[in-house]
């Protein structure tokens, strides 16, 4: 009785809470989602296409994320691993330069297949993608949401709503609704609402994972000297995924910014004269060799040691994009580059005023780079030449002065859910065997193990620490990652559960749109069950995701078109395929034929193996999963 009365009375608390400076103007949603990257955006369309409505509270001016800000190539080791609605984001991309420039067109060539795109397209893409549920998704945008109690309600584990300022006239606007999503990329909406977080890396001999803690890693070789594992709160290095051209016509020259200070960039002109750089193949060259690369350069030839950039790829590493543009991101074979390791380590628990101040002092260093590398006199003529070359793309970010207008922030808080992804989710030690196949899978995904540095360059090092990519599989992700542990409205598709080196290989956009289409249905389906988050019906969520052609486990011979995709991914998820391949017209052999009988409980006998793989499957399938 006494739980009943505080319950009533804390209630009739908050409804007592004097609201005069807010904007109450605003109905109750369904989802209501902070963050409008894709994460966020395909939680809004995959809910939309189950009848929810959803607002999406974007901070900046312009929706998209990353992918409308530079990151134009696609993040994705294996195509085809994740699809859902990054395929048709993907698929639109591609119509889009094929009706634009022809099929024909080197427009088309480039955008390679819609994996490939200008920042502009990505934006314009996503706003079509949402236009298409108009009437189901709300977008405000200029809406800041701060990681403080005041900006949370929350109420036996459960949010009531949630307050942001409105950055258009400084208002404070309340958004309740049924489920709330944390499309951030800092986590700040779960953080707010006491979900417990990890930021920085953990040590090896927690999870015992390869690139744990601090380790100094030549880029595709060994690991070298210093490297100790150990555990810090160290984050990975933030750049702005730069849109460059060297197409006159559409060249915007880069001029130095007035905070320039000459003595960051210096350490470049030794990697350009010895052609030193961070990869293997420096395993091989000797300081004799430097030596002797040094004197050709100064005569005016380009260095000739092999894996040694010159002019602007020296410094940034650049992917082909349609139109004669590329995106320019931290050169990853390199002691200095756009990537500006240790000053970015406070941005996941920071405020808003921090995080601007510093994305000011990361693009003013980002374009003094650009600009050393083109002009300062003690680096070779035919070096800045080479530089020279390139510039910001005319037509696009024409209201930002042509540069991004979002960091890259490539890590902030992982906040701790149901399940907690590692290294070990995404690997195998079984040679051509798959990592652990998760029953509770909500889509496939592969990318390498691959975190940015976090420090700058230290004497006698391989690398920057912290620099690291390892392989991996395609794997399963589970839909724990995106749970809390106790809020029973929340979901958190973007700053999701688990180690650095496992968030490492899951913070690719493909696999965040992928979540969120997750998000979006796992949403719906709490709504309309009235159940909490942690006890939701994984099967029926998997129903629906399949519904929408998301792949949940990978097979190299079936696809999302095949008609009895759902039946296979079901069954494979059960551990009935295990292999990279379905082999659904071979005939049945013996060892299967015992594999899927012990699997099953079912009566199967000899005469069965006269049935193809797939038929046999179908059979089991309909006597004991399809209902």
């Amino acid at each position: 009785m006494k739980f009943f009365i505080s319950l009533i009375t804390a209630f009739i608390g908050l409804c007592s809470v004097s609201y005069a400076n807010y904007d109450l103007s605003y109905a109750n949603y369904d989802l209501v989602i902070v963050g409008g990257n894709p994460g966020g955006i395909m939680a809004a369309i995959s809910a939309a296409r189950l009848g929810k409505s959803s607002v999406i509270l974007e901070r900046t001016n312009h929706i998209g994320g990353l992918p409308a800000n530079g990151l134009g190539a696609t993040d994705i080791a294996t195509r085809g691993a994740t699809t859902g609605l990054f395929t048709e984001f993907v698929e639109r991309i591609k119509k889009y330069y094929i009706d634009k420039y022809g099929l024909n067109s080197k427009q088309a060539e480039s955008c390679s297949d819609g994996y490939h795109f200008e920042s502009s397209v990505a934006e314009l893409i996503f706003e079509q993608m949402l236009a298409d549920y108009k009437s189901k998704i709300t977008i405000l945008k200029m809406r800041q949401f701060d990681a403080e109690d005041k900006n949370v309600t929350v109420l036996n584990n459960h949010i009531i709503n949630i307050r942001v300022v409105n950055r258009l006239n400084n208002q404070i606007e309340e958004f309740a609704g049924s489920v709330f999503i944390d499309a951030t990329y800092e986590g700040d909406l779960g953080a707010a609402a006491k979900v417990p977080f990890r930021t920085g890396r953990e040590g090896k001999e927690e999870f015992n994972e390869p690139g744990a803690g601090r380790v100094y890693k030549y880029w595709s070789g060994p690991e070298g000297d210093g490297s100790t594992f150990q555990g810090d709160n160290a984050v990975q290095a933030y750049n702005y995924r730069l849109c460059l051209t060297n197409y006159p016509l559409n060249r915007i020259q880069v001029t130095k910014p007035a905070n320039y200070n000459r003595q960051e960039y210096i350490s470049l002109i030794d990697d350009v004269l010895t052609g030193r750089y961070a990869g293997v193949a420096m395993q091989n060259i000797t300081p004799e060799m430097q030596e002797e690369n040094r004197k050709r350069v100064i005569n005016g030839e380009q260095t000739n040691l092999p894996g040694s950039g010159w002019g602007m790829p020296k410094i940034v590493s650049m992917v082909t994009l349609p139109n004669e543009k590329a995106d320019a991101n931290n050169q990853h074979q390199a002691f200095i580059s756009t990537d500006l390791p240790e000053e970015n380590w406070p941005w996941p628990t920071s405020g808003w005023s921090w995080r601007d101040s510093f994305a000011k002092r990361l693009r003013d260093y980002t374009r003094g780079l650009l600009y050393f590398a083109q002009n300062d006199t003690e680096l070779p003529v035919s070096f800045r030449n080479a530089a020279l070359q390139w510039g910001y793309a005319k037509d696009e970010y024409i209201d930002n002065d042509h540069f991004p207008r979002q960091v890259y922030v490539r890590e902030g808080r992982r906040l701790e859910g149901m399940y907690f992804f590692t290294s070990h989710d995404a690997t195998t030690e079984i040679p051509n065997g798959r990592p652990p196949i998760h029953r509770q899978s909500i889509t496939a995904s592969h990318y390498a193990l691959d975190s940015h540095a976090v420090r700058k360059r230290e004497p006698g090092r391989v690398h920057l620490d912290g620099f690291v990519s390892y392989p991996s599989e395609v794997y399963t992700v589970p839909i724990g990652v995106l749970i809390p542990k106790k809020i029973d409205n929340l979901l958190m598709p973007v700053p999701v559960s688990g180690s650095h080196i496992g968030f490492s290989t899951l913070r690719m956009e493909p696999c965040w749109m992928a979540m969120g289409q997750a998000a979006g249905v796992a949403a719906s389906q709490a709504i309309q069950t009235k159940v909490k988050m942690q006890h939701l019906n994984c099967k029926a969520i998997q129903n629906e995701l399949l519904n929408q052609k998301v792949t949940l486990i990978y097979y190299k011979d079936v696809n999302t078109e095949n008609p009895d995709f759902k039946m296979i991914q079901y069954m494979g998820l059960l551990g009935y395929l295990p292999n990279w391949e379905a082999r659904l017209n071979d005939p049945v052999s013996k060892e299967t034929l015992i594999s899927w009988k012990k699997l099953s409980g079912l009566k199967i006998n000899d005469a069965f193996a006269k049935l193809s793989r797939k038929d046999l499957l179908l059979k089991i399938y309909e006597k004991k999963y399809l209902n």
